[in-house]
């Protein structure tokens, strides 16, 4: 009996020791973590865009970078890894420390990837830890000018008596403008043929040229030729018309009820980095883009400012992934 009651009393030790240590470490680890992010960032921070330089996101990282830069008095390096649709310079980003010294900005493209490459060297969502979603895009769904449409009605007209003759152009295979145009083709109930580009800037030229007649592309873009005479801007893909835009219809309302596409922008830590880093980080950019410089001069692109928390980014993150992969699946989108 006395030994048993020893037995337990020992076993009642052990058991409260551990405790005191687990909490004693819980304690450690939250206190280096408010110090890091009180000290943070005391050295240059680096951003990878791991898309080409010139694009949307190459534009969002420079001018986060600018305004971080300027708040912080620490440098913000930003830099282009291309590569295998942005997947070599998010690995690159999930080997780097978990400091809040190496950050990611991707584009929705992001969410595609697992679908597309089944065998990614990392897990979009164990992997990393959001900061914060900065914007959404809509595109424009443009036609060359010789194509005999005006609206996307005729354009669906069109398609359906001349099913796999319109040709669409894209940034490649998979990529954001890809995607769109195939949610519209199954909205639409119609076909059309995909010509995919290295990168945007080539799959614009062919619309220009009249290589092809239909791409999703940029509203910013869309206009600039648009009033130069080389495109006809049929609609915007979001839930509202541009106030940049405002003669240009959606497409939910201009024959595809309930059709919303478009590409966001966000930025990505390595998982393990502490929170209170995710949450000085996510702090600084929502202060920053919801200026009125930033958040003016992001409108006047054709996007919307976000600036979400962590938990509604990865939670954004999640549901695109699960979207994405049943498009994918059923318009058989792979890699190139």
């Amino acid at each position: 009996m006395i030994a048993a009651q020893k037995i337990a009393f020992d076993m009642r030790t052990v058991l409260s020791a551990r405790f005191t240590w687990s909490l004693l470490i819980a304690y450690v680890l939250v206190a280096n973590g408010q110090a890091l992010a009180q000290d943070y960032p005391n050295k240059p921070v680096r951003c990878i865009v791991p898309y080409s330089a010139g694009g949307s996101s190459d534009f969002v990282a420079r001018l986060l970078a600018q305004k971080l830069t300027e708040a912080w008095g620490q440098q913000v390096i930003v830099e282009n890894r291309p590569g295998a649709a942005g997947n070599i310079g998010a690995e690159t980003v999930v080997k780097a420390a978990p400091d809040g010294y190496t950050m990611l900005l991707v584009a929705s493209t992001f969410a595609t990837n697992p679908s597309l490459y089944p065998k990614l060297a990392f897990d979009s969502v164990r992997d990393f830890a959001p900061v914060t979603m900065i914007l959404w895009q809509p595109f424009s769904l443009s036609v060359h000018p010789s194509l005999p449409v005006t609206s996307v009605k005729q354009l669906i007209a069109l398609a359906k008596a001349r099913p796999g003759e319109l040709n669409f152009s894209t940034g490649g295979n998979g990529t954001s403008g890809h995607i769109a145009a195939e949610l519209f083709m199954t909205m639409a109930g119609i076909r059309m043929t995909h010509v995919p580009y290295r990168s945007m800037a080539p799959a614009i030229t062919a619309l220009l040229t009249g290589e092809v007649q239909v791409n999703f592309n940029s509203p910013l873009s869309a206009l600039e030729h648009m009033k130069a005479g080389k495109i006809r801007a049929l609609a915007l893909t979001g839930r509202k018309r541009l106030a940049a835009m405002p003669g240009i219809p959606t497409v939910s309302e201009s024959g595809v009820p309930g059709f919303e596409e478009g590409n966001w922008q966000g930025v990505l830590l390595p998982a393990a980095t502490p929170r209170s880093v995710v949450a000085k980080l996510n702090q600084d950019i929502v202060r920053i883009v919801r200026s009125s410089e930033v958040s003016r001069r992001v409108t006047a692109v054709g996007a919307d400012i976000i600036a979400n928390t962590p938990e509604e980014f990865a939670s954004a993150i999640r549901s695109d992934i699960a979207k994405y992969a049943q498009l994918v699946k059923s318009a058989q989108i792979r890699a190139e």
